[in-house]
Parts: structure tokens; C-alpha cells; sequence
């Protein structure tokens, strides 16, 4: 998984609340377990008009959101059921954090599981963030990982709590694969003495 320590990019601003996974991720994108490829899904239902052309108001087929990295979202982002799916076509698409004042707990997670950084802010900086999104291919956010701290294109700042297991993680580039091959010495020596001790197992 690819690390996270600082992250510099526009940040599209999508100001609607309890955006669920299917949104995020329609099912009939579901039929994969590959994790790439699924960007082109992103939100296909809102991105794309039923003759299959873009939609023109969707802000992520508007010129200056085209290449975002950062999601400015409304409060319950991730909500409905607990496909994977949704975190993996956020990162195919090329977002790697989005912002808001809540979470699904299942979305949230997952997020960390695939190199994505969810924060958690209050109303009042959500909507200090939405603003700065909405200055189009000025709407450039830093996010330092490391300080826990995002900048907006005025030099404000903004800190942000985080689990200290899960940031070591993002840092490090850690999922939940990479966390038991950490352990590879143990589990090998652990192993040999269980092939020793009880040979019948």
C-alpha cells in the first residue's frame, strides 16, 4: 500500500449529506474483485447522464476538479452497506482523503485499509473547507499526516485528531497484509515449534 505523509492537491467541494456506498460505487460495478479500474465507476450515477455522456454539473467532470485528490463532503460520508468497493474506486480515481464531520464506521476503516485518509472536522471547519473547495483549481489543500494538520490556499490551518495505531499505518504504508508479514519471524518460529511439539497437527 502506498504511503501517506503529506498530501498536496485540489480539493473538490461535494456538499451532500449521508452519501451512501452505492452512490459512491453504483453495484453494478460489484461484479470485480480487482481494485483497479473501479475510478471509472466513481460515482457513475451523478458523473454520467443514462446515454452514458458526462454530466457537465457534477463537479467532478468540471476542468478544475478533473484531477482532485481531496474530497470535501458532507456530514454520514460512507453510509449504506460495507462494500469494499467504495474506498477502492475513490483511490483508482486518485482521491486519497476525504473530509468530513462524520463517518460510516465500516467506510471509515476501510478507508485506512486502502491508503485513504478519512477526517473527521467540526461543522465550522467543514464549512471554512467547502469554501476553499469551491475555489476551483485554486482549491488546493495540504495535508500533513505526519502533523496532523490540513493548510488552505489562504495559509490557514486547520489541526485534525487521528487513532495513533491508524496513522502509523497510513505512514508506513501498512495494511492489514503488510501487518502480518511484520510478524513473519514469529509466525515462522511459532511454526517450527508447533511442528516439534505436536507433530500430528
Amino acid at each position: 500500500m502506498e504511503k501517506f505523509v503529506k498530501l498536496t492537491g485540489v480539493a473538490a467541494p461535494l456538499p451532500v449529506v449521508n452519501i451512501d456506498t452505492d452512490m459512491i460505487i453504483p453495484k453494478d460495478y460489484l461484479k470485480t474483485i480487482k481494485r483497479t479500474g473501479l475510478g471509472a465507476g466513481l460515482f457513475a450515477e451523478a458523473r454520467f447522464n443514462q446515454d452514458g455522456s458526462e454530466n457537465p454539473d457534477f463537479v467532478l467532470n468540471k476542468p478544475a476538479y478533473r484531477e482532485a485528490k481531496i474530497l470535501v463532503a458532507g456530514d454520514n460520508f460512507g453510509c449504506g452497506s460495507s462494500r469494499e468497493h467504495a474506498p477502492w474506486a475513490l483511490a483508482d480515481f486518485g482521491i486519497r482523503c476525504v473530509i468530513s464531520t462524520s463517518f460510516a464506521d465500516i467506510f471509515y476503516n476501510n478507508c485506512f485499509k486502502n491508503g485513504i485518509l478519512p477526517i473527521i472536522v467540526s461543522p465550522e471547519e467543514l464549512e471554512k473547507l467547502m469554501d476553499d473547495a469551491e475555489r476551483g483549481s485554486n482549491a488546493v489543500l495540504t495535508v500533513d499526516l505526519e502533523n496532523q494538520e490540513i493548510t488552505g490556499p489562504d495559509g490557514g490551518s486547520i489541526k485534525f485528531e487521528l487513532d495513533a495505531f491508524k496513522r502509523h499505518c497510513l505512514l508506513n504504508g501498512l495494511d492489514d497484509i503488510s501487518l502480518t508479514l511484520e510478524k513473519s519471524a514469529n509466525i515462522a518460529s511459532y511454526e517450527s515449534k508447533l511442528a516439534t511439539e505436536r507433530p500430528w497437527a
